[in-house]
């Protein structure tokens, strides 16, 4: 049996979390162990935990979100937003499982960027700067107070 399933929109991130859980992941899909582990240690791994589902749940679901197949919805539109829900769900819950900590969580991160969002594999650097920037436009709009005081990470990609 289909449910249909309203997904309420996520609050903002606020500007300096877009930041810290960008700056992990790009440090991570660029290979720089040292900048990777510098953001955590100035983070916090249990925050960073946090950030990276945050960050997860913004890219995932709006992906999967189909609501319809030519105007109605239908089995394939259910089918992929349960599997952007399911994957939300592994790396929130995964007990101790590798996906359920934050290298595992950038890991599944850059995977879906590259295999959804990208053209044959494309520049996922690139589309990580995009979703980095769309992310923290949000953020700036939501948190006007942080609009003046720019947003910069001490290590950088």
């Amino acid at each position: 049996m289909l449910e249909n399933t309203v997904t309420a929109p996520l609050a903002p991130m606020e500007p300096e979390a877009v930041a810290d859980a960008f700056a992990y992941i790009r440090a991570l899909q660029a290979h720089d162990i040292d900048t990777a582990c510098a953001v955590i240690e100035e983070t916090g791994g249990m925050e960073m935990r946090r950030l990276l589902l945050d960050v997860a749940a913004r890219v995932f679901i709006p992906i999967t979100a189909v609501d319809a197949c030519d105007g109605e919805p239908c089995a394939h539109s259910f089918l992929a937003a349960a599997l952007g829900r399911l994957l939300l769900e592994v790396l929130c819950h995964g007990d101790g499982a590798c996906l359920a900590f934050p290298p595992g969580i950038a890991d599944t991160i850059v995977r879906f960027t590259e295999n959804i969002l990208t053209e044959d594999h494309g520049d996922v650097a690139d589309v990580l700067r995009q979703l980095e920037a769309a992310g923290m436009k949000q953020a700036m709009e939501a948190h006007p107070a942080s609009a003046g005081t720019p947003v910069e990470r001490t290590t950088g990609v």
